[in-house]
This record gives C-alpha cells, structure tokens and sequence, in this order.
C-alpha cells in the first residue's frame, strides 16, 4: 500500500515538474520573441514612413481594441473553459501577420498592429495565471517561472539589434514567426487538466465584484501611472537612442542589459516579498522607475542611457512580480483569472493606450527630454497612490 501511495506521489509529482518545465519554456520563446521583435517595431515604422506621432496614436488605437476585446477571451476563457485554445492564437496570429507591416499601405499597418495587439494582449494574463498555477501546485514561487521570460527578452533584444544591423530592419518578421511556432509546440503539449479550473462567476460579475474594492481600485491606479511610462522604454527607447547618436547593435546592449537585471531581480523577489509585503515592494519599483527617466532626462547620451537600463530588474522586475502576486492574493482562486485579466487591461492596456499617446507626442513635440521628464513625474504620483494603498490596507 504505502509502495503504491509512493508511486502515486511520484506520478503527480512528475506531471507537475513537466507542466512546470514547459511553462519555463513558454515564457522562454516568448521572451525570445517579443525581444527581438518589439523594441525594434517603431523602427520599422518609421523606415515605412510613419512619424512617432502617428505610431503613438496607432498603438493607443490597437490597444484600446485589444480592451474591448478583453471580455471575449473572459467569456472563452472562464465560461467556455478555452484557455489553451485562446493562447494558441495568440502565437499563431501575431506570428503570421507581421510580414505584413513590410507593405507601405497605411490601412494595412494599422490593421495588421490592431490585429496584432487583440490576440497579443490577452497572452501575457493567460500565461500569468497558468504560471501562478503551476507554480503553486509545484510549491515553487512565480518569479522561477517568469524569469525565463526575461532571459528570452534580454538575449532577444540583443541579437536582434545584432540580426538587424546584418540583414536589415524589414526582415524583423522572421525570427518573431520562429520563436512564436517554438512557443506553440510547447503550449499544444500541455496537459488540459492544467488549465481546468471550476467557478460560478462570470467575466463580467467578477469584474464587477473587484470594481467595487476600492483598495483594488487605488491599486490599478497607481499601476497604471507607473506602467504608462514603461512605453517610453519598450515603444520609443530605440528612437530615443538613436536620436542621442546610439546605432541599432548598441542599442541592443542596452536590451540585453535592461532584460538581464530583470533574472536577479524575479529570483530575489519571493525574499523581497516575503521581508516587506507586496505595497513597499511596489513602492520601492516605483521609485526606481523615476530614478530611471529622471538620468536619461538629465543625462541623455547614449553610455548613460546604456547604464541607466540596469535599473530595469529593480523598476519593471519587482513592479511585475510584487503586481501580480498582489493580485493573486486579494482575488482569490476563483477570481484569479478575471483578476489577472482586469489588472493587464488597466496596466498594459490603458496604460499602453495613454503612455504610447502622450509620450508618442511629447517625442514629436518636445524631444525625448520632455518625454522622459513626464515620465518621472508620473512615476511619482504612481508611487504616491501604492502608498495610499500600503495606508488603507493597514
């Protein structure tokens, strides 16, 4: 008998350790993907002949769809109980759309970003809550698990500056297509009990229920002043430095470096979070945000805009891992996937459609030095908020 329990023990302890294994490579290709892809986008965009006005009012554009198309994949996701489905469109469809943006046609750019952005936004909350998951049944922390993403975005953004400066930016599509075909083998071979979960709410009466906890609220606007700023680093960081003098394989560099810190700071995160709580690890990322667009308004030459990326693991690292584990525990099991759904809409969303609009402006209107300056004054006022949240939760 106690034989048979043992080997019970080591199945369920196998299958886990599995999951666990493929949910590292997931964010592994995905990171590879996004950074190769990303910070390069604009780039492209503007070779293709558009102003960085115009690319903030297109992204805040797709974004906004991608917010209206949130309580879809809800419905699919905790109705419907697609989830795996969902995330493999949402590495089918980028990945085989973006050749597209090599076309000098403005409607078709701005169709295949909007199309781009409606399965991609709804990738990283999917992916969140089968990490947290997975995490929890392997008794290990979620930063084990997204700090492979980190590492993907950190060797993909340096090679890919390296990749472009080779072949060119119009063949940005090719390694994007790769790493998003290699994240997809992995999710189909993913066990369905690990997206199963049973609830008796729906999208909507979940969001409902977390709108009217106002420590919830506070909590989502303080995120979304501090990550509106995070599109001055992943939608105009490249531009910014080229502006400075910098050339695509140093700004590749930088990349890597802001990527890398991000290892360290997800794998000390659990310590962080266990020694100061979830409202001043927040606190202390935010202020690490300022510090980090306040140098490159004051400083902005390109060794300094190198250097100053290592603040990236201290700012977005912790910020990450303190938000979403944050949210895993004021939501619960049954609300998880509405509450990590609901804080992606509020932190990449509208503070993707506001950063990418106002700070696409502020680049075309006053340079990057007003851009970044705006930056850190609303990282502030962010922080300023999540310590509202430490007053009240207390």
């Amino acid at each position: 008998m106690k034989r048979e329990l043992g080997i019970i023990r080591f199945s369920v302890k196998s299958k886990e350790s599995e999951v666990l294994l493929k949910m590292r490579g997931l964010y592994l290709f995905t990171g590879l993907a996004g950074g190769s892809f990303n910070p390069y986008v604009t780039s492209l965009l503007v070779h293709q002949g558009m102003s960085s006005q115009a690319i903030g009012v297109m992204m805040a554009f797709g974004t906004l769809l991608a917010i209206l198309f949130q309580p879809l994949w809800g419905i699919l996701v905790d109705r419907y109980q697609r989830t795996r489905l969902v995330l493999m469109l949402t590495l089918i469809i980028p990945g085989t759309i973006v050749y597209l943006y090599n076309l000098r046609w403005l409607m078709v750019i701005v169709l295949v970003y909007s199309l781009y952005t409606i399965f991609q936004s709804t990738q990283t909350p999917i992916a969140d809550s089968y990490a947290v998951r997975a995490a929890q049944a392997a008794g290990t922390s979620f930063g084990t698990i997204r700090l492979f993403g980190s590492v993907g975005t950190a060797l993909g953004g340096y090679f890919g500056g390296m990749y472009l400066n080779w072949l060119g930016v119009t063949e940005l599509w090719i390694p994007f297509l790769i790493f998003n075909l290699l994240a997809l083998a992995l999710v189909i071979t993913i066990p369905t009990s690990a997206e199963r979960r049973s609830t008796s709410r729906t999208f909507s009466q979940g969001i409902r229920q977390l709108l009217g906890n106002k420590v919830f609220l506070l909590f989502l606007a303080g995120c979304f002043l501090v990550n509106q700023t995070l599109t001055a680093f992943n939608s105009f960081f490249v531009l910014t430095f080229q502006m400075a003098g910098g050339s695509f394989s140093w700004s590749g560099i930088a990349l890597l470096i802001a990527s890398i810190t991000s290892v360290p700071a997800m794998l000390a995160a659990s310590r962080v979070l266990n020694k100061y709580g979830y409202e001043k690890t927040l606190m202390l990322a935010s202020v690490a945000y300022m510090l980090r667009w306040a140098i490159q308004w004051l400083i902005p030459v390109p060794g300094v805009m190198i250097g100053v990326q290592a603040l990236h693991g201290l700012s977005f690292g912790f910020f990450y891992i303190a938000a979403v584990e944050y949210v895993a525990s004021i939501t619960g099991k049954e609300l998880q996937a509405t509450g990590q759904s609901l804080f992606n809409m509020v932190f990449v969303g509208l503070g993707g459609i506001a950063g990418n609009l106002l700070n696409g402006y502020l680049l075309e209107t006053g340079g990057p030095g007003l851009m970044y300056f705006a930056c850190t004054v609303s990282a502030a006022a962010g922080a300023l908020l999540l310590y509202r949240v430490k007053a009240v939760s207390h």
